[in-house]
């Protein structure tokens, strides 16, 4: 029963930290245009993968997934 006494504010603090940490991420727009950003997968463009990536990173992850997929096939279609 002692434990209540300290179980029970620790609790009231942690849901106001919780209700501030949410209240801060409301005020700084967080959930604003959640539909949109939704709506941004679905409208992207065609551009190449590895358009948008820096001169030293590879390509693209599909060509990466495609040599891997024919490396692995060709061992196994290996004698």
């Amino acid at each position: 029963m002692d434990v209540l006494y300290l179980l029970v504010p620790m609790s009231v603090v942690a849901m106001l930290g919780i209700l501030a940490v949410f209240a801060w991420a409301l005020h700084g727009g967080q959930f604003e245009e959640i539909d949109a950003v939704g709506a941004q997968i679905l409208e992207s463009s065609d551009a190449p993968l590895g358009a948008a990536l820096d001169s030293d990173q590879p390509a693209s992850g599909r060509a990466l997934e495609k040599s891997a997929t024919v490396s692995i096939n060709s061992q196994r279609s290996s004698p």
